[in-house]
């Protein structure tokens, strides 16, 4: 089913996004600015949600963008073998019923190709103008 699915890729993808998450904290935590609030007796909880986190935000926010263009590929790729919902008609799987047709029909597997690679794309880039947008790196004073 295509709850299966995305459960899937979730548990596959899901430790390199944590895995990020921390380092960006641990990484973050041990500058001035967290060690100047901490001295002035903030809350860790403030600390983490109001100083840490937006700062942590910008390369987690391209991390999880990118990891949608691969959930989307991986289900495509799945599709394309025939693992992928059989209720559910993706690119992937369309791609896959008409590989032996290429030569004949050669737009039933084209479309859907650059389908896949246009969502894939924007997705990525979605995910770069928020990191500009959120960024409080590259904000103007």
């Amino acid at each position: 089913s295509t709850f299966t699915i995305v459960f899937a890729i979730g548990i596959v993808t899901w430790p390199g996004v944590a895995r990020l998450t921390r380092a960006e904290f641990l990484k973050i935590k041990e500058r001035e600015y967290v060690l100047a609030e901490r001295a002035i007796g903030a809350p860790n909880r403030r600390i983490m949600w109001r100083i840490i986190l937006p700062n942590a935000l910008p390369p987690l926010i391209v991390a999880t963008t990118l990891g949608v263009g691969v959930a989307i590929l991986f289900e495509a790729g799945l599709s394309f073998l025939g693992l992928g919902d059989s209720n559910t008609y993706s690119w992937g799987y369309m791609i896959g019923s008409s590989r032996d047709y290429i030569w004949d029909t050669w737009w039933a597997v084209t479309f859907p190709g650059l389908a896949i690679f246009l969502t894939v794309l924007s997705t990525s880039l979605i995910g770069d103008g928020l990191n500009d947008a959120l960024n409080p790196k590259l904000r103007l004073r």
